[in-house]
């Protein structure tokens, strides 16, 4: 195995990004994208009940915590990145998943600002902030996409194959 491959196994900082064969990414990255589709559905939701201002409410509020989970997801994920050697496919894929990631989260801090000016009414979400998570979830999903490529076709953070190896031996 090359050396740059070894390396973008190996943990920057094992109190920090988790220790050999237990990033902390992945499993960080679940609370934003759980609570910005969560949010979706609250907005399209609140586009077919009658008091809609429970589900507008509850919209705004997954949208604050997906943004303070993506905050913690890219701390982590940028010491991920680091761990990349430059000039290698993997790092590309690595800052255009970064770069997406960080437009996501721009256009939802944007959409909790503009929901923040209807806060509190009991209406339905407004045309402007649901196209604006639409795209943004949209966006997500292809981010979402180049990180399992990261992970699974590249190899970053994940054991390399001799450690991979040991769960196929067969037990005696």
């Amino acid at each position: 195995m090359s050396e740059q491959l070894e390396q973008a196994k190996e943990p920057v900082s094992r109190l920090l990004a988790g220790p050999y064969g237990h990033p902390f990414h992945p499993i960080l990255v679940t609370v934003p994208i759980g609570a910005w589709v969560c949010s979706l559905v609250f907005d399209l939701a609140s586009l077919v009940v009658d008091r809609p201002g429970f589900l507008t409410q509850g919209s705004q509020w997954l949208i604050g915590i997906g943004v303070i989970g993506a905050g913690a997801a890219a701390v982590i994920g940028l010491l991920d990145l680091v761990a990349i050697p430059s000039g290698t496919r993997a790092f590309r894929v690595g800052l255009l998943h970064m770069t997406l990631n960080l437009a996501v989260t721009a256009a939802y801090v944007a959409g909790f600002v503009w929901r923040h000016n209807t806060a509190g009414d009991d209406t339905a979400v407004s045309p402007g902030p649901l196209v604006l998570s639409l795209i943004s979830v949209a966006t997500l999903g292809l981010s979402g996409y180049l990180g399992g490529m990261l992970a699974y076709r590249y190899g970053v953070r994940v054991a390399n194959e001799s450690v991979q190896a040991e769960g196929y031996r067969k037990d005696r």
